[in-house]
């Protein structure tokens, strides 16, 4: 009897390493050696099971039982991270299971370039097919953000955000939102006493009119010199885009006298000071040109259509000027 149990003994303990032999061969040999990917969803609180099954189907794993050996003998199979992957078949079940425990998903982008609108930067939101769709509107926004302006415009800092699929709407916003939040705590109280604007939102006002009137980004701090000295000698702004923004869908890309005289909230041409909302998303280096202003004593600029801008500090230079590089005179 002892002899038996002593053979029953090595058999198992034979079987065991076998056993143990084969599945470390597994998880260590590739499914194929194809270099196309697939691409595989795991849903948010899917089972090991349900994710081993789906590996399975996809032909990236052949023997679920052995994977979910794997799994467990290294206490992951509750640490699977939810969201989009990208495989190959030349992957090994043990690399597999490291990508879902690090959650490696595919990433994506979406970039909202400054200068742009909100409704612009909403329009992309809403039209990516990888971000999960769940506002309803600008209340929505407003109540989920705690923003209490009535306006949405130049409250979101532009930049390239990455994402998994799957993720909201509203974190990209949040994200957005809260980058420029930073940027204003920190650069606020570090302004130049020359920057002339009372509070961070008439500065993101004032730096979504920079923006777009950059060309070159280096011009920046000089063109909100000329704004900020402009508007410390009560002189009107008389800059183009705020009175494109206050047209809205009624400006057909070409501005004219009339539009130029017709008041408005943001006719520059009309009124003095700043019009009440920003009139874009300015990027983070205009909020800084107009904190930290280049103050030249120049009071106007013409562009010189290469992008870059000619500055005066007469008004008779500045028509000197419009002559040369507008008029061609």
């Amino acid at each position: 009897m002892l002899k038996f149990f002593t053979i029953l003994v090595l058999v198992i303990i034979v079987g065991a390493g076998v056993f143990a032999h084969k599945v470390h061969r597994y998880v260590h040999l590739p499914a194929g050696n194809s270099s196309n990917e697939i691409e595989l969803l795991i849903e948010p609180g899917a089972s090991f099971n349900n994710v081993a099954k789906k590996l399975h189907q996809a032909e990236l794993i052949s023997k679920p039982f052995y994977f979910k050996l794997l799994a467990m003998y290294e206490e992951k199979t509750q640490q699977i991270k939810s969201g989009e992957y990208r495989f190959t078949f030349e992957q090994t079940p043990a690399e597999i299971l490291e990508a879902l425990v690090s959650g490696k998903t595919v990433q994506y982008s979406l970039t909202v370039i400054e200068g742009k609108t909100f409704n612009d930067f909403w329009e992309l939101v809403r039209q990516h097919p990888k971000l999960e769709h769940t506002i309803q509107g600008i209340n929505d926004i407003k109540t989920s953000l705690g923003i209490t302006q009535d306006h949405l415009e130049g409250l979101f800092l532009p930049e390239t955000f990455n994402f998994s699929a799957g993720t909201k709407d509203i974190d990209i916003l949040r994200q957005s939102y809260n980058l420029l939040r930073k940027l204003l705590d920190r650069e606020w109280p570090q302004r130049s006493a020359d920057s002339f604007v009372s509070s961070p939102y008439e500065a993101l006002i004032l730096a979504s009119i920079v923006e777009k009137e950059t060309g070159a980004a280096e011009e920046r701090p000089r063109i909100a010199g000329v704004f900020i000295s402009r508007l410390q000698k009560r002189m009107r702004l008389q800059t183009d885009p705020t009175v494109i923004y206050g047209l809205g869908s009624k400006f057909d890309g070409n501005i004219t006298r009339k539009h130029l005289e017709t008041d408005s909230p943001y006719n520059t041409y009309t009124r003095y000071g700043l019009p009440p909302t920003p009139i874009a998303l300015p990027s983070a280096a205009a909020i800084k040109a107009v904190l930290h202003p280049d103050i030249t004593g120049e009071l106007y600029f013409v562009s010189k259509k290469d992008g870059t801008h000619h500055f005066s500090k007469t008004y008779k230079e500045h028509q000197q000027a419009v002559r040369k590089y507008q008029l061609g005179k």
